[in-house]
């Protein structure tokens, strides 16, 4: 296959991609970035390619492997905090929210809230998680299985849509 050929069967691919960017990225830029990423990598490894088989399974492979390798260096860079200055905030009930503006005041005030309203076995690993742990983490920290974890952080999230549906942003 020449060049020519394998740039032009890439072009006709390319748009396909763009879906299935979006849903790894949740962001349309990033998910440009992705195809783009993707599209370089590909024309650049394009004798890795055997004619014959699956081009947009292909390219499919390159992206999502793209995708989470700039994803582990996103979190590999961020992992490395340390989790007692968090832990001071878990059992707190000082609200510390920056009083400039006054909506953002009532909004912070209903999350508040609405946390305080979880039942503590769902709202400890929820305020764990969302501070930073992760699963394993807080399910060693909690000393309950991972899959308990899990579970109630998700439970926690589903009463948290539904008292807060007030606040949902139509897309």
């Amino acid at each position: 296959m020449t060049a020519i050929e394998f740039n032009n069967l890439i072009q006709a691919v390319a748009q396909s991609l763009s879906p299935a960017a979006m849903n790894l990225t949740r962001n349309s830029d990033d998910a440009k970035d992705l195809v783009q990423e993707t599209m370089l990598k590909a024309l650049s490894n394009k004798d890795k390619f055997k004619a014959g088989t699956n081009l947009k399974a292909w390219l499919y492979t390159i992206m999502r492997n793209t995708f989470i390798n700039n994803y582990n260096k996103i979190t590999k860079r961020s992992s490395n905090i340390d989790s007692a200055d968090y832990l001071k905030y878990l059992n707190t009930d000082e609200n510390y929210v920056t009083q400039n503006k006054g909506t953002s005041t009532f909004v912070m005030h209903d999350i508040n809230k609405a946390i305080a309203s979880l039942n503590e076995e769902h709202r400890t690993p929820f305020m764990m998680y969302y501070v930073g742990y992760k699963y394993l983490e807080i399910a060693d920290k909690l000393k309950i299985p991972i899959g308990t974890v899990k579970n109630r952080i998700h439970i926690a999230r589903k009463e948290l849509k539904k008292v807060l549906k007030v606040y949902k942003q139509d897309a």
